[in-house]
């Protein structure tokens, strides 16, 4: 079987990654990091103010601007410039997300749309990117109404993700308070409503993540932790449901656990999902012909609440402790998917998102 990629020379190259936290406006909000692709060393190279509470952290597809939400009871999307050589950041824009505590965002793989979802507020914006690189004008916005079983956390509609699909024809939203997948179309902008994906009475959908194929889509349900597997039709933008599956071991009685953050590694084998009670990350073998998941193994992530994870070039998974104040990297094993703690911790005050760099630092 192939292996993941890891590099094998020596490293004089570090892996650039930034993680956004909880801080206020005045502390330092996002921080530029770097990983030894050798070892799963980290570092802190610098940091940016000035953002309050930048909770969910994306790179536009050609890794020239990242575009972070801010979740407050009034939320913003804030558009920085990447300086290609040192990761450093400049911020460009700052656009309204017409809504309360923001905490995802993304870009449509052709970079021309930028898209939030306000947990709070209840409804999900479409920006265009502007010609500098900044935001542009507010294409689209979406406004969901009802809600589910559990009436404290599900007491009206809370989208939690919008993610677009590779192709760029339809928009996905979890809505967390509906137990809902809305499949929207996307056309020139706007959001048309398509149909629906439901998830049983109480999972609160939180996370989604497309299979390198477009064959299969994952979801991560908050509410009663487990992951979902669907087949994904992208013509139709048909979701089909095919396994309900536990992120917790068999037995473990974790009764305030939430699942989180859902990641596929790009050789499209192995999936894996955050608990934030057990504070562990699932590892899961998926099976390429029916898309349904494997149980390899569930890891200690060495601190709590591991709200966020990321996988890296050459092999490596970081996982982001927010009360445990840390970052905590991991080494893929290519042929079995386990994760092989490294030893090393980096700290950082409430991390809650990971994102890489696209290029490795010079």
């Amino acid at each position: 079987m192939q292996k993941l990629e890891r590099r094998d020379t020596k490293m004089e190259q570090e892996q650039l990654f930034y993680t956004g936290t909880y801080a206020s406006r005045t502390e330092t909000g996002i921080y530029l990091c770097a990983l030894d692709g050798e070892s799963g060393e980290m570092r802190i190279v610098s940091g940016t103010e000035g953002i309050e509470r930048p909770s969910f952290l994306a790179l536009s597809p050609d890794g020239s601007r990242l575009y972070a939400v801010s979740e407050a009871a009034e939320g913003h999307i804030y558009a920085y410039a990447v300086d290609a050589g040192t990761g450093e950041l400049h911020m460009l824009d700052r656009k309204t997300t017409e809504g309360a505590d923001p905490c995802y965002v993304s870009v449509t793989s052709d970079g021309r749309y930028v898209m939030a979802s306000n947990y709070s507020g209840g409804n999900a914006v479409v920006y265009d990117s502007g010609p500098d690189g900044g935001l542009g004008s507010l294409q689209a916005q979406v406004k969901h109404t009802g809600s589910g079983i559990r009436q404290d956390r599900q007491e009206g509609p809370h989208p939690h993700s919008i993610v677009p699909d590779p192709s760029g024809g339809y928009v996905m939203i979890c809505d967390l308070g509906l137990d809902e997948v809305v499949v929207y179309r996307l056309e020139e902008g706007k959001l048309v409503t398509h149909r629906e994906a439901e998830l049983p009475p109480g999972s609160g959908p939180r996370h989604l993540v497309f299979h390198p194929t477009n064959k299969f889509v994952y979801v991560a349900n908050e509410l009663n932790s487990t992951v979902t597997a669907f087949i994904y039709n992208e013509q139709t933008g048909k979701l089909q449901p095919v396994q309900h599956l536990s992120t917790l071991p068999e037995g473990a009685v974790v009764p305030d656990n939430t699942a989180a953050d859902i990641r596929v590694t790009a050789c499209g084998r192995y999936l894996y999902v955050s608990n934030r009670g057990h504070n562990s990350i699932a590892a899961f073998r998926i099976d390429q012909d029916s898309g349904k998941l494997e149980v390899i193994d569930w890891v200690e992530t060495f601190g709590a609440t591991p709200r966020n994870f990321n996988l890296l070039p050459g092999g490596y998974l970081i996982a982001a402790n927010q009360d445990g104040g840390n970052l905590v990297s991991f080494a893929i094993d290519g042929e079995s998917g386990r994760l092989q703690r490294t030893g090393y911790v980096l700290e950082i005050p409430s991390p809650v998102c990971i994102e890489p760099m696209q290029k490795p630092a010079k």
